[in-house]
């Protein structure tokens, strides 16, 4: 095998990229999340980073981009490469095999812990563990499979139009978020949700957050054409134009509902934009991922209120802002794509093509949504019958960093404790300690 060491560079260093996202994913949740729970929060991203890193290799990988055979082929990859053992010394069009499998297996880690931030301040981390492994296996990686690893969405047609999805807008975002909405159902809602102030404790986390994953998301897009090439190149530039419309549309959405522009509506309507422009990022002209941006950060601007609507818990937005968000990119394809990418590609009904892209988009999009609604429904919902999935009421009221981990984020007693010792009359004689020198 002649190694292509351009493009192999150029995919190792996306696979970092991507896997910087978990980490981003942890401070922009720990931010949202309320300060005696941000260290749980945190973790459980982490958490997904520990338990599918290994699983990818065990089975994972094989799960979704081995060769099936028979009837299961169209739903679920075969068992000829666990533990990655025949990829060591393979290669495809000049990429190491293993190249391919590390970056496809941050995709992995990333879409089960995007999952975490709808269920906040109150799911058992021990059933988090568990779920975390059970959701990959029946769920992410079929998934996968079907879109990406020869499945039957990857071969499906409806008038000559195939379902395009560049780098997970079905297999991650709106996979993640049916899922989400799912645990939302099986936990409930969280004491005083709808009634009580919930608002993020740490902004700057959250911008950090948002920073990293903004980062990081240029391999997530530019690196699924595993290939350092014009193609890398355009979703490179969408991604950015792409997010940078759809902070704008959010901060205006923000503007006009309650006269002001804040740090948080900021970061999800860059998230928004991000997610929209995943599937379609090699599909749009800049132009068009700009018409995307605006209407991915408006629409979700308005999406995360429905929880207020319809009653559901999404703690920090993961049903708003991933699931509709990949739906609005999903079937924007079938409205912005254009031709004028690539001679191959398609033109979606803004640009004179026809109504079956976005058909085929729609199919793509719905059978995901159900499919991961249902099976994150069942696997949350024996979860719980067996282990319990919510905490109990005292400990979610406490806090979980303090009652699960033993651990706080911040020294609060210290803090109270120099707060009082400053406050208080000095002897005559004394010189009061500065606040600098007692912390």
């Amino acid at each position: 095998m002649e190694i292509d060491s351009g493009n192999t560079a150029w995919v190792l260093a996306c696979a970092a990229l991507v896997m910087l996202m978990t980490p981003g994913l942890a401070f922009f949740y720990g931010g949202m999340s309320r300060a005696k729970s941000v260290l749980n929060m945190m973790l459980m991203s982490f958490a997904s980073i520990a338990i599918v890193s290994v699983l990818w290799v065990v089975i994972g990988y094989s799960l979704t981009f081995g060769g099936g055979s028979g009837a299961l082929s169209p739903i679920i990859g075969g068992l000829d490469t666990l533990g990655l053992s025949g990829l060591i010394s393979t290669g495809t069009d000049g990429l190491p095999d293993l190249a391919f499998a590390g970056f496809q297996m941050m995709f992995a880690v990333i879409t089960v812990a995007l999952i975490s931030g709808a269920i906040a301040d109150r799911a058992k981390f021990g059933a988090w563990l568990l779920f975390v492994p059970l959701w990959s296996l029946l769920v992410y990686f079929p998934v996968a499979h079907w879109v990406w690893g020869g499945g039957w969405i990857a071969d499906l047609e409806i008038g000559g139009s195939a379902v395009i999805d560049f780098a997970g807008g079905t297999a991650v975002h709106i996979n993640a978020g049916a899922a989400a909405l799912a645990l939302t159902l099986v936990l409930g809602r969280r004491q005083g949700f709808g009634t009580e102030s919930m608002r993020p404790h740490n902004l700057p986390f959250v911008l950090l957050g948002a920073a990293l994953l903004w980062f990081g998301w240029f391999g997530f897009n530019a690196g699924s054409g595993l290939a350092a090439d014009g193609t890398a190149s355009l979703a490179l530039v969408n991604t950015q134009v792409a997010t940078a419309a759809a902070t704008a549309a959010w901060m205006l959405v923000e503007r006009l509902r309650y006269g002001k522009v804040t740090a948080l509506g900021f970061a999800s309507g860059a998230i928004a934009g991000l997610v929209a422009i995943t599937p379609a990022a090699a599909s749009l002209t800049p132009i068009g991922s700009v018409i995307l941006g605006l209407i991915a950060g408006a629409i979700c601007a308005y999406a995360i209120s429905w929880k207020f609507k319809f009653g559901y818990d999404d703690a920090l937005d993961v049903v708003g802002i991933h699931m509709v968000g990949g739906i609005i990119g999903s079937l924007g394809i079938g409205l912005l794509a254009s031709s004028l990418v690539g001679e191959e590609a398609p033109n979606g009904l803004f640009y004179g093509g026809s109504f079956t892209l976005l058909a085929v988009q729609a199919v793509a999009v719905v059978v995901v949504m159900i499919y991961s609604f249902v099976a994150s429904w069942i696997i949350a919902k024996v979860i719980d019958l067996i282990m319990g999935f919510r905490i109990p009421e005292h400990v979610e009221t406490n806090g979980l960093d303090h009652e699960v981990h033993s651990e706080t984020a911040y020294a609060f007693d210290e803090l109270d404790e120099t707060e009082a010792e400053l406050s208080s009359p000095t002897p005559p004689g004394e010189e009061k300690p500065s606040q600098q020198a007692r912390l």
